[in-house]
């Protein structure tokens, strides 16, 4: 069984496919394919089995080519990717071509990132938390089953303060999320995603709310008197909303305003006929925000990744060095910070 190589940015059939295969989401789409292009420089392909006219199925996949290393990954900075392959043959055939590549030395590595299937014949690599909140019930519901000190008990205490809710992609809504999202990347010893990323996402993913495939990003930022306190960004694509990036100042974390922000979210998912909020991986020794997640009623599953040669998962980034950059990144001003985060982020892909 022969591989074809194509370019998904502008070959439409990619689209064609994305549109119709049950497997995909916002991670395959152009929108997310063109951003991480824009930003890191990364070059999209997609590996199928089908010839001329319609392609039937789809690995995609992004070269990433640093003077580090050549390798390629489905996708950087995507928390899980599934091959859009409904054949066992067709998938293990786009197998055999990576290692192909391995071997003349066309990249060095590949590593994938399945939600729902393990993928044979390759090594499993790192294991994260993976949360999802099923938002076909009723709101009622969906409130009930938040914690009740916790979240229900922080969203209460939101509306009582008077927290503000706006959300839509203005640069002055971008502005104050990018200042919250360096706050917290600050007090955990890590450099902000640049600036551009979240751009390029606006411009390449279409708000929400004109968006007429419901496929888009948003930033919900809450406010107290007109001080922004918490800021998320989600992705939407059909029916399943991707809490995928969030900040907040932690002078005012006794104000609710993150519980508020999801609270909110999730009202206006469930408006747009949204079915399901992905919460994204979670670090195994990551239990503040496993728990935090757990308490907005989500289910918890395992997400492993796979790659080839197999590569060890252990824990370098809990050793001392790690534990001392990150206490020297935290004390940065914010342009060093900044520019560090522009400067590290395209080698981490």
């Amino acid at each position: 069984m022969s591989v074809c190589v194509l370019d998904p940015l502008t070959d439409t059939r990619w689209d064609d496919l994305v549109e119709r295969h049950p497997r995909a989401s916002v991670f395959h789409s152009r929108g997310w394919l063109e951003a991480l292009k824009r930003t890191y420089g990364y070059e999209p392909i997609v590996l199928t089995t089908s010839g001329e006219g319609p392609i039937e199925d789809g690995l995609v996949l992004c070269r990433i080519r640093t003077w580090l290393s050549r390798r390629l990954v489905s996708l950087p900075f995507t928390d899980h990717c599934d091959p859009l392959v409904d054949r066992p043959d067709a998938l293990s055939a786009m197998l055999g071509f990576l290692r192909g590549g391995m071997e003349t030395r066309r990249w060095g590595s590949f590593e994938l990132r399945p939600r729902r299937a393990a993928i044979s014949g390759l090594a499993e690599g790192a294991s994260y938390c993976l949360h999802t909140l099923d938002l076909a019930q009723s709101a009622e519901r969906i409130f009930d089953g938040f914690h009740h000190s916790s979240t229900q008990r922080a969203i209460r205490r939101a509306e009582r303060e008077g927290l503000s809710y706006e959300a839509g992609t203005s640069e002055g809504l971008l502005s104050s999320f990018y200042g919250l999202l360096r706050q917290t990347r600050r007090r955990h010893g890590l450099p902000p995603q640049p600036l551009a990323w979240f751009r390029n996402l606006a411009a390449c993913l279409p708000s929400t709310r004109f968006a007429r495939s419901g496929q888009g990003v948003t930033i919900h930022v809450a406010s107290k008197d007109g001080l922004p306190v918490a800021g998320i960004l989600t992705l939407s694509f059909r029916n399943t909303m991707v809490y995928k990036y969030g900040g907040s100042d932690a002078e005012h974390h006794r104000l609710g305003g993150v519980p508020f922000l999801f609270w909110r979210a999730i009202q206006e998912a469930k408006a747009r006929g949204i079915e399901e909020l992905d919460l994204g991986r979670s670090d195994l020794d990551q239990p503040g925000l496993i728990a935090f997640k757990e308490h907005l009623g989500a289910t918890r599953s395992t997400l492993t990744y796979y790659t080839c040669p197999e590569r060890r998962t252990g824990k370098a980034h809990d050793g001392p060095l790690a534990r001392a950059a990150r206490r020297v990144v935290g004390r940065l001003p914010d342009a060093a910070l900044d520019l560090t985060g522009r400067l590290l982020y395209r080698y981490l892909g």
